[in-house]
């Protein structure tokens, strides 16, 4: 701007013409700019002060100043003070000049300007001198000396009167005129003009006069009214500061050391705040103790609280105790010098009484926070603000009914806080009083209640819908405000109170109106954060923790309950600092959770609520490890933890919505290890028990309907559930964590595997799957049982969803929905039966069936959705529906488990009624109780009988259209066991029996498709690949499974005749599995009674097999898992004593190898191998096994009748009566042929393919031996046309051949070749070995060419007796034969070889018996085992034959035909063929020279090409189980891998190969040929020895 700089000089110059309008114009624009007042006030002064300037230097005339500046005046208010400024500063400028013409123009310009500036202006800023030169002042001199009086009488005068001139007389009179009677009509106006009068009269001091009035006042404290109008109008004639100096005055009177300012003296001060006669800040500067001493009082105190904790936390010795106690004493007593008044306190305190809050509040600001409510009178004195504050409201919403409560007077003081009427007021005062009164509150439980009531009606005015949007914005806020007034004022105070449970009571009324999770927030500031907050809550703390340590170091069974009373009085208080301690107790010490659990009885609902938040703090720990150090197991602080909430949240109304949802949000992350808590709640609280220990009798309860369950099915009798379980309920339901919980337990099984399992050990791993999967079925189970059928029903969704949507593994999708179909059912029933009142047994039944129709429609529907369409090809998703969701229930009634509880109420009953010192009507009760009970489990059979009949129907009608079978019928078990049996049976305990029992009953249903033979064929077969990846309790339940199944095998081996009942002639045990559409069936086809034994025996060899490799593994998971399930099915395996004795061995190791390494594998071998023991007793050898109770023919030759590929066991060489009844005159003429034959044929016979005689069981003759032989050497060919076509023959003689071929030999040389056959079974050839082995052989040959001479003349002799037996035998034995031939489960026409059956003297023979026993007892399975082992495949296999639907099977008269036609032919051809057939078994031999035992590889073909399993020959090997488990189980796992191919042929080759390897390690073709003879002679030679042992058995 210009006026910055100086004026400009053209302006100057050109003044008259210019200058003066830019002046002016200036002037005014510098003016009006408002916006920068400071900076436009400074440019006015420059501007003036230039223009002044100018004048003194003589550059202007004065007039023209003068004159532009009278313009200029009225631009702004200020502008002459300005100008004075201006004026004063040029002063002091000239005044310095020596130029005297400055200095004149100065004055002149001034005086032209007189008339703008007033005098008394000039004369404050002007100095004397030039005053006097202006004519101002007459002489300056004077001016001076004036203003010097003026000043001293001001400042430095006393303004006291002459205390000599006051006279007594006046005081005393004034002290009568304050002190009378003020109840009429005097005013303070009246006594005012008295008190002015007195003073007046008698020179009183007008201070003391106020001083005395303040005296009086103090003394009639109840005239408020007069008083204060009285010293308000007073200090109208005083200063102001006079009134807060006397009162600061009358203050420090009292600060000596022992002075007590009295409360009359605070309460004037407090009425004079309140109505503003003073300030109190200026009356604050007069009050004791400063604010910085308050302050380090403060520090002291926390200090001192820290050290208080510090000595109840130490451990001190007794030595020092009292050492420590005197030196306390002293301080104590050092303490107790009263310290000065603190007069802030006092006058604080006055205030709240006259209701003063806003000067209260800003004396509190200035201190620390709750140091001035830690004083007692002021807290009670705040509190009592509070009451008469919230009175009205009060009164309204918070009188309980019934409640009279003693109404509170209002203070009688307008300036007082309002009263609140409504919640909203209690926001503006109420709320923010009560934080300031912080944690004491607690001096007045009164006021507390009466807070906490308020808080209650408000919850439920927020609560409640019908408010507006604006309302419900206001009552958001005062909701926070609540929660806050909670959390810093409430909880503290309730910590401070001394045990007072109503007051606790009291706040949970309001407490359980907020959410759990506000409550929980609630309680973690309480636990963590106030208790810090102040010194008096630190000792507390302290002290609590102190005394909880007393009460648990005391706490036992015996004194629960004074315990309890001690636990109960302190938690009223200080609950979270309780739990919390006792919590850590329990996580280390396991036994105390019986007695805290129950001390716990004396808590009130806050501190149960605050229990339950304690208990999920705890849980949540994330300094805490989940899992010991080994990584291997669950820690025992969560164990502990789990079962302490299952114990206190059964016993008391705990709220567990918390807890609960803590275990859902930890699935949710993916975590399992809290399911225990989960698992011991429902464990607890519902009653269901999950424990894998549970024994068969449980097991059966487990069964029946829910009062046999809760009677005889869990280990403790968990009675009065029913308030617990419903709690769980309504928990559950109420917060929808009921369908969450099973749907992420169902999921997190998967989870534990692949989500947490990556880092943790396996066997970790396990439990934790365990505990997932168990904790499912349990709490399934739970909802099950306890929910409504519409809030089942309600919550779960359909079967496709569950699995599809939610991603819920199929058997637990069943398993959640099993209870809805049963709902469903059942409700419909009901409902057709309330509509037709037919009662008969078969309309009940009908309408059943409907109503399930009805339900299982839309559940066959969705099922399809849940596997690949091909599947349905197999199994009908009806099928799987059914067997999905059927339970035991469903299937049978546990008749014994009902009268096992039945008979126990009644030995109850009996015990009551013996029971002399029970009163009577406790008898009574008692009794009343049991008969109740037992009418209820009588009931409950009944109806679960009616149910199952109707199941039972249903299921007869369903079952045609079970199994489709279209492309064949082993794909159809494999299916079934697949999706259904393996899934399902290690789902649970009662699942497991379940899935046995469904099998047994798919059997008894005679269901088409269904082979009950290949289905226990596959199940007992492989189990190690099952085995190996179960878990622990899943090992348990497949035990069980297996047991079961066993159980049923068991029952149908022990006896012919309930073999014949149950299986005789059920489709399932039909040995040639025909094209669907064929509707065989006719005896020829079933297996028989010891073909079944047979491969019963198969089975178990199987079964120790697995067993054997699973031990050897060295695996931890194999051993733990084998020898569980093998403990499970101890009563029914081993039963044969030579696999007992392999499986002990192999034990035994165990035991040995674990003991230090692994001890829990060490605990469950040592376990299992003492049952073991234990079972010997019930071991029988096997030959018993095989062959119980021999029929009247030979038992063993039996298993050649029907036996598919039979063979194995020479023809008795003692001609029995029997035997020679049955021959024919043909038979000895064919005879003596044979026996020229023989003896040429011998040698090369002993190189040949072995070959087989077979007894037919009727006759042991060679007549019939020659006929075997014609029929062989037909098969032969047929054999070879079959290799080519690849289907099945009608009649496939071949595999009896080939089997039989290759026993023979194996027997003939029995007691010549023990040990070389030892070597071989158990040792791979070494060549030198292998050099000796052939030269061995050679001589035994040329031993046996001579015998057989001997031999076959004997046996000639022996025809000749024959022949004299009548024709109509022979023609009878003719029949039987042809029939029997037809007979066997392959139509087997029984063929024999010329060459292999040498006989023996009888005394050779018992010799090599001799040899024979011992040999078997170092071999596990012997070899006659291996033979009939052999057989016994065949004769599974043969059960599985014929899947080829081709080829159908010929008529019984068309084989018939076909037999008679083969003999003639073969009796014509029998010397010709001779050498062709040789030629054929080389050729054959050197196909199937890799076995050196057992079944010819041929048969093995067959079996195989129409057959998908390869369950055969496997087992058949000589070698015990422990020889070679490792070979034997790649062999297994291979085969198993082709078996599930279609290309049958390429399998059968690659067996070949695979066996070769297996079974003689690579041997030249040479030496397997040599060492095959070998074997198959000392085989033959044992089964000859057998033979002839029965049968002069039979002599005898």
């Amino acid at each position: 701007m210009a006026a910055a700089g100086a004026l400009p000089a053209e302006w100057i110059k050109n003044w008259e013409k210019s200058g003066k309008s830019e002046f002016l114009q200036l002037c005014r624009t510098l003016s009006e700019n408002k916006s920068h007042e400071n900076v436009t006030f400074r440019d006015i002064q420059q501007a003036l002060y230039e223009l002044a300037n100018h004048v003194v230097k003589g550059n202007l005339k004065h007039d023209q100043a003068s004159n532009v500046l009278s313009d200029v005046i009225e631009f702004r208010d200020d502008m002459s003070s300005i100008l004075a400024d201006v004026f004063c500063v040029l002063d002091i400028e000239t005044s310095c000049l020596e130029e005297k013409s400055k200095r004149d123009h100065f004055t002149q310009l001034v005086l032209a300007c007189l008339y703008l500036v007033s005098d008394t202006v000039l004369k404050e800023r002007l100095d004397p001198e030039t005053l006097e030169s202006l004519g101002l002042i007459k002489q300056s001199q004077q001016f001076n000396q004036k203003s010097v009086k003026i000043k001293t009488k001001l400042f430095y005068k006393q303004q006291k009167f002459n205390l000599l001139r006051e006279e007594n007389e006046g005081y005393a009179k004034l002290i009568a005129e304050l002190g009378q009677d003020l109840s009429g009509n005097i005013t303070s106006d009246l006594i005012l003009e008295n008190i002015k009068s007195l003073i007046g009269c008698f020179n009183l001091d007008p201070n003391r006069v106020l001083d005395i009035i303040l005296e009086v006042y103090e003394c009639r404290p109840e005239y408020d009214e007069f008083f204060v109008p009285l010293i308000e109008s007073y200090m109208y004639m005083c200063e102001p500061q006079t009134l807060c100096h006397i009162l600061g005055f009358k203050f420090k009177f009292y600060q000596e050391p022992n002075g007590e300012t009295p409360s009359s003296l605070y309460r004037v001060a407090a009425v004079l705040l309140q109505h503003n006669l003073i300030d109190l800040e200026d009356l604050y500067v007069h009050l004791l103790p400063v604010d910085n001493a308050i302050l380090e009082e403060h520090k002291r105190e926390i200090v001192e609280a820290k050290q208080i904790v510090r000595k109840l936390t130490m451990v001190v010795l007794s030595s020092e105790k009292t050492e420590e106690k005197e030196k306390e004493k002293d301080k104590e007593e050092e303490k107790t010098e009263k310290p000065p008044d603190n007069q802030k306190l006092g006058l604080l305190e006055a205030l709240l009484k006259v209701g003063d809050w806003q000067h209260a509040q800003s004396i509190m600001d200035q201190m620390p926070p709750f140091y001035a409510t830690s004083h007692r009178p002021i807290a009670i004195a705040l509190c009592q603000l509070v009451h008469v504050t919230i009175e009205p409201l009060y009164r309204r919403v918070g009188v309980p009914k019934g409640a009279k409560g003693s109404p509170i007077s209002n203070l009688q003081n307008k300036r007082a806080p309002k009263q609140a009427e409504s919640f909203e007021d209690l926001r503006k005062e109420v709320f923010n009083m009560l934080c300031y009164l912080g944690p004491h509150l607690s001096h007045d439980p009164i006021l507390f209640a009466k807070v906490v009531r308020l808080g209650k009606a408000f919850m439920k005015e927020f609560q409640s819908d019908g408010n507006k949007q604006e309302d419900k914005e206001k009552m958001e806020i005062l909701f926070s405000c609540l929660l806050n007034i909670t959390d810093q004022v409430l909880l503290p105070s309730l910590t401070l109170m001394d045990c007072n449970a109503c007051m606790s009571e009291e706040l949970w009324g309001m407490f359980k109106t907020f959410p759990y999770q506000y409550r929980y927030r609630l309680y973690g500031q309480w636990k963590n954060e106030t208790y810090n907050s102040h010194p008096l809550l630190v000792k507390v703390k302290a002290q609590t923790i102190d005394r909880a340590k007393y009460i648990m170091k005391r706490l036992t069974k015996e004194n629960v309950k004074p315990s309890g009373r001690q636990i109960g009085k302190l938690s009223h208080s200080n609950p979270t600092i309780l739990f919390d301690y006792i919590l850590s107790q329990i996580q280390k010490y396991d036994n105390l959770i019986t007695p805290v659990v129950d001390s716990l009885k004396y808590l009130t609902s806050l501190n149960y609520d605050v229990l339950a938040y304690c208990i999920i703090e705890a849980l949540a720990n994330p300094e805490k490890e989940r899992m010991k150090h080994d990584d291997t197991t669950i820690s025992s602080w969560l164990q502990s933890l789990a079962s302490f909430c299952g114990a206190v949240f059964r016993k008391y109304p705990i709220e567990l919505a918390g807890l609960l949802q803590y275990v859902a949000n930890q699935l949710k992350a993916g975590k399992s290890f809290d399911l225990l808590i989960l698992k011991e709640v429902v464990q607890k609280m519902a009653g269901i028990e999950i424990t894998e220990e549970m024994t068969m009798e449980q097991l059966e309860a487990m069964t029946g309907g829910e009062q046999l369950k809760a009677e005889g099915g869990y280990f403790g009798q968990i009675r009065n559930t029913k308030k617990s379980s419903q709690r769980l309920k309504d928990a559950l339901l109420d917060h929808d964590l009921a369908l969450p919980l099973c749907l992420l337990m169902a999921q997190q099984r998967n989870g534990v595997i692949f989500q947490e399992g990556g880092e943790k050990h396996l066997k970790l791993v396990g439990k934790l799957y365990d505990q997932c999967h168990d904790t499912l079925v349990q709490f399934g189970g739970f909802l099950a049982s306890n929910l409504s059928t519409e809030d089942y029903i309600k919550r779960v969704p359909s079967i496709d969803v569950l699995c599809n949507e939610f991603h819920t593994p199929h058997d637990a999708a069943f398993f959640l929905s099993r209870p809805m179909y049963a709902h469903h059912i059942s409700s419909k029933y009901d409902e057709l039966k309330k509509a037709e009142k037919g009662n008969k047994q078969q309309h009940k039944v009908h309408k059943y069936i409907t109503s399930c129709e009805l339900v299982m429609a839309p559940v066959h529907d969705a099922v399809i959705s849940l596997h690949l369409p091909k599947v349905w090809d197999d199994i009908s998703p009806q099928f799987y529906a059914t067997f999905w969701s059927l339970t035991m229930y469903d299937l049978a009634v546990p008749h014994n488990s009902y009268d096992r509880e039945v008979n126990k109420l009644k030995v109850q009953m009996k015990a009551i009624d013996d029971n002399q010192e029970m009163p009577p009507n406790k008898k009574k009760k008692e009794k009343e109780r049991c008969t109740a009970l037992q009418d209820k489990l009588l009931e409950e059979e009944k109806k679960q009988l009616e149910h199952v009949q109707r199941v039972l129907q249903r299921l007869k009608l369903e079952k045609d259209n079970w199994l489709l079978a279209k492309s064949t019928k082993n794909e159809t078990i494999t299916k079934f066991l697949q999706l259904c049996i393996f899934p399902r049976c290690i789902f649970s305990a009662i699942d497991a029996v379940y899935c046995a029992h469904f099998v047994e009953l798919v059997h008894q249903q005679k269901t088409p498709n269904f082979s009950t033979l290949l289905c226990y064929d596959r199940v007992f077969s492989d189990i190690i690949y099952t085995v190996a990846s179960c878990t622990e309790n899943e090992a348990s339940r497949y035990g069980r499974f297996l047991c079961c199944m066993l159980e049923t095998v068991t029952r149908w081996h022990s006896d012919r005749n309930i073999y014949e009942k149950e299986c005789g002639n059920y489709p399932g045990f039909l040995t040639i599995l025909r094209a669907t559409g064929f509707d065989g069936g006719n005896k020829a086809d079933q297996l028989d009674y010891e073909n079944f034994r047979h491969v019963v025996h198969k089975w178990h060899y199987k079964l120790t097999k697995a067993s054997v490799h699973c031990l050897e593994t060295g695996e931890y998971t194999h051993i733990r898992n084998i020898l569980i399930v093998l403990t499970k099915i101890l009563p029914w395996y081993p039963k044969v004593l030579n696999l007992g004795q392999a499986l002990e061995r192999r034990v035994h190791k165990i035991c040995q190898e674990e003991k230090e390494k692994r001890p829990d594998l060490y605990a469950l071998a040592m376990g299992y191998s003492g049952q073991l023991k234990s079972r010997k007793p019930y071991m029988v050898p096997e030959n018993e096994f095989h062959h119980k109770d021999p029929p009247a023919r030979n038992a063993v030759a039996a298993t050649v009748q029907n036996g598919p590929g039979g063979a194995g066991l020479p023809a008795s060489l003692t001609i029995n009566a029997a035997k020679l009844e049955e021959s024919t005159a043909e038979e000895t003429d064919k005879l003596k042929e044979k026996t020229q034959g023989a003896v040429k044929v011998i040698n090369k016979a002993a190189n040949a393919t072995p070959k087989v005689m077979t007894s037919n069981g009727n006759s042991a003759s060679n007549s019939k031996i020659i006929k075997e032989k014609d029929e062989k050497e037909k098969s032969g060919k047929e054999k070879d046309k079959e290799k080519k076509e690849k289907t099945p023959a009608a009649i496939p003689e071949a595999k009896a051949l080939g089997k039989d071929g290759k026993d023979k030999p194996k027997e003939e040389r029995a007691n010549k070749d023990d040990k070389t056959r030892e070597i071989k079974e158990k040792t791979p050839k070494s060549d030198k070995e292998k050099e000796k082995a052939k030269k061995e052989e050679k001589t035994p040959k040329e031993e046996k060419s001579k015998t057989v001479v001997t031999n076959a003349e004997s046996k000639f002799a022996a025809e000749k007796e024959r022949e004299k037996e009548p024709s109509r035998e022979k023609d009878v034995a003719k029949d039987m034969k042809s029939k029997e031939n037809i007979k066997g489960g392959e139509k087997l026409s029984v063929a024999g070889s010329l060459k292999s059956p040498v006989p023996r003297s009888e005394t050779s023979e018992s010799e090599r018996e001799q040899k024979r026993r011992k040999v078997d007892t170092h071999s596990s399975p012997s070899h006659s085992s291996t033979v009939k082992d052999s057989l016994s495949e065949l004769k599974d296999s043969s059960a599985k034959h014929y899947i080829n639907h081709t080829a159908p099977a010929l008529s019984k008269s068309k084989e018939r035909e076909v037999e008679k036609k083969d003999l003639d032919k073969s009796r014509e051809r029998s010397r010709e063929r001779e050498k062709k057939d040789e030629k054929d078994r080389k050729e054959r031999k050197r196909d199937h020279s890799n076995s050196d035992r057992e079944v010819p590889q041929d048969s093995t073909k067959r079996r195989k090409e129409e057959n998908g399993t390869t369950g055969s020959s496997k087992h058949s090997k000589s070698e015990s189980p422990s020889d070679s488990p490792r070979s034997n189980e790649k062999e297994k796992e291979k085969n198993k891998s082709k078996s599930s191919g279609k290309e049958k042929g390429d399998s059968v080759k690659t067996e070949k190969m695979e066996k070769s390897s297996s079974g003689s390690k690579k041997e030249s073709r040479h030496d397997k040929e040599k060492t095959e003879k070998k074997e198959k002679r000392d085989s033959a030679g044992g089964k000859e020895e057998k033979k002839h042992h029965k049968s002069s058995d039979k002599h005898r």
